[in-house]
């Protein structure tokens, strides 16, 4: 079991990921013939709305519903915040623009393995900024080509 800066890092990291994933599995639950039984069985025991946000997601109907749930933690909460539906900025560019702030911050620390972690999930995002802006340019919405989540600003 690796402790210190390591434990510190990725324990965070792992309970962004595990609630990021909770609330991605109630909002793509809704409107399909996934029972409330078979979505609980998908939920993880870890994170940072484990066990009270967890147990609200179980019962959550709809959209305004998970975001009470996310009103238990602090970062979550912060994200849903972030997000202006019906804007630019959706909830996924929040979880995503977290995420890169997250990993930013772990190369502040020294002597930890959760910096290899970031290092690739930075990567991701680069390349999915590399999507983004050929995607705009392939359309012709060159307009909308810098709304791209900047990494090490």
């Amino acid at each position: 079991s690796l402790g210190g800066s390591t434990a510190e890092v990725m324990g965070q990291l792992l309970q962004f990921e595990a609630d990021r994933r909770s609330i991605n599995i109630t909002l793509n639950s809704f409107n399909t013939d996934l029972s409330k039984d078979d979505r609980a069985r998908l939920y993880p025991n870890y994170g940072g709305l484990y066990p009270e946000g967890i147990e609200r997601l179980k019962r959550a109907d709809d959209f305004d519903a998970v975001r009470s749930a996310a009103e238990c933690d602090a970062v979550m909460n912060s994200v849903f915040t972030d997000a202006s539906f019906g804007a630019d900025k959706s909830l996924e560019d929040s979880f995503f623009e977290k995420e890169v702030k997250m990993c930013c911050l772990a190369f502040e620390q020294q002597f930890h393995f959760g910096v290899f972690f970031c290092y690739l999930k930075l990567k991701e995002q680069e390349i999915r900024n590399i999507v983004w802006i050929a995607e705009c340019i392939a359309q012709d919405q060159k307009s909308r080509i810098n709304q791209y989540i900047p990494i090490f600003n």
